[in-house]
Parts: C-alpha cells; structure tokens; sequence
C-alpha cells in the first residue's frame, strides 16, 4: 500500500520484488495514474528505459526482464520523483528537440515542441535572404536549444546566444559542447540584446511570456519545478517582448528580421505592438499546429 506524506510515498513493499519489466510498468503506471500525471503509462516506459539504460523499444521486446535490486532501486525512485510532479526531462537529464538531443535541468526551461516553429521560420528567413555571411542572435537562449539548432543547419552562420542568468549559460555551454559547436555559437552573459558585439541579421527570441494569471493556473510540473525567470512575462505577458521591440530596431542590419515566440492569446497586440515600432515592415502571425498564434516575424 502507498504511504502517502506531503505528496511524498515510500514504495519498497509495492513493486514486487525482482520484478519483470511488465510488472514494472503496471505498477509504476497506477502509481502515477493515481497522482494524477497526466501521461503515466508514457512517463513509466521513459523513466524504466533510462533505469534501463535500454532503448524504449527494447521493454516491448523484454517483457519478461527481470531487473535487478540496482535498477529496481533507481526506478523506483525515479517514479517517486514523478509522483511528486518532476517533469520527466529533469529526472532522466535530457530532452529532444528539433531531432537533437539536449542537455536539460532545473536551471533551464524544458524545450517545448512549439518551439520548433520558431527554429523553423527563423531557417525559411535565413534561406530568403540569400547572404553569405549571417550573422544570427539568440536572445535568452536558457539550455541553447535554438542556437544549437540554427548553427547546425547553417553552418557558415555565426550565432551569438545571450541570457541575463549565468546558470543558464553553463547548461548552454554543455549543450554548445556536447554538439561541437563552440567554434560557431558564442554565449554572452547580460540583458537582452546588450551583450552583442556587431549588428545582426535575424535576431530570434524565445523569452518569457506567461502573465501572472496564468502562471496562477498553471499545472505543477511547471511552476513548481522550471525557473521562474524563464516563465514570467510580468501582469500581461509581454514585459519583455515589448522591451526586446523597443531595442532591437538599431541592432539590425538593413533588410534584418525579428522572430518571436508568442503566447495563444498575445498574437494581436504582439504584431500590433511591431507595427508602431516597426512602420513599413512586413509583419506576419504564424499559428502552430493546434491553430494557436505562436510565431510573429518581423522583416524590416
């Protein structure tokens, strides 16, 4: 039976012990079922693979496994951890994103599949402007996700990546690291656009943009667990977008562009926003695949 304790529980009576993988499963997918996480049986193959250290499709192929008192131990508290509503990236230490994989922990936001989106427009306006050399900005790049992304897929690019938390920069640095890229990404540390050395071509930004009523609502995986900084927009959601507007006009080269991820409901005042700041440019609202506004590009 669970022991239940501010949302905490000891499991060692509940799995059986040298337990199969199947057995392992069904049991972590009712412990988490009954916590009420939203993806439990997901969840329990990710966090038995890496106890594993197997591939997920490996536990279909290995029902009848039986793991040992070491891997039962590490899973059992991986599932404790998830119990208590630890995203699943932070416990195993990495999430994929745009078909990399990536370095993740507390002190960085969790990649969002959206965000892929923004990676996406930012290539398409990279290709269009047909330069030999660009020169591309990060801003607030946390884990570095977008930065690593567009050096990879351009690769005679120089990608400066820029967050005002230093602990943000060292997960950053692992993940420039862990994908050989130091020679083409290179981190600075300070506020928004302030850092940069030279005039950009495509400025790309990801920033915070959860107002505080959301944040009130939000489910606890989030704001429990994710820094803070890298969620709060301020009372509407758009301190930083708009002070990231008001700034990024005269570090852009002629003919540059700003991408923007946005929140669902802050399209219109975002493009609206752009279009004082921003008279003449083309200014397009991209939606993502749930039909949600999400990208805003500038192009100057």
């Amino acid at each position: 039976m669970l022991l239940a304790s501010n949302n905490r529980y000891s499991a060692s009576d509940d799995m059986p012990r040298n337990a199969t993988v199947q057995q392992a499963l069904l049991w972590a997918t009712s412990v988490l079922s009954a916590a009420g996480v939203p993806s439990p049986r997901l969840d329990a193959e990710v966090l038995l693979a890496h106890a594993l250290e197997w591939k997920r499709a490996r536990l279909y192929a290995r029902p009848e496994w039986k793991l040992t008192a070491d891997q039962q131990q590490s899973f059992q508290s991986f599932v404790e951890r998830r119990h208590c509503r630890e995203p699943v990236p932070y416990i195993i230490g990495h999430r994929e994103f745009y078909g990399l994989d990536f370095i993740v922990d507390r002190r960085v936001l969790i990649p969002r599949p959206e965000t892929e989106l923004l990676v996406e427009r930012a290539l398409e306006t990279a290709g269009c402007l047909g330069k030999d050399r660009l020169i591309l900005a990060d801003i607030g790049t946390g884990s570095g996700i977008i930065a690593v992304s567009l050096a990879i897929h351009l690769p005679d690019a120089t990608v400066y990546a820029t967050d005002a938390f230093a602990e943000a920069l060292e997960v950053a640095a692992c993940n420039i690291a862990r994908h050989h890229l130091s020679h083409q990404v290179h981190l600075l540390l300070g506020d928004l656009l302030q850092p940069l050395p030279e005039r950009i071509n495509i400025i790309v930004a990801n920033l915070p943009y959860v107002s505080v009523e959301h944040l009130a609502s939000a489910p606890p995986d989030m704001v429990a667990y994710e820094p803070l900084a890298a969620l709060d927009g301020g009372p509407d959601g758009l301190v930083h977008i708009r002070r990231l507007l008001t700034q990024a006009g005269q570090w852009l080269l002629p003919g540059g562009a700003i991408l923007l991820e946005v929140g669902a409901d802050q399209g219109q005042e975002v493009t609206e926003f752009a279009a004082q700041h921003y008279p003449g440019a083309k200014i397009e609202l991209f939606q993502d695949y749930a039909g949600l506004d999400r990208i805003v590009r500038i192009q100057t």
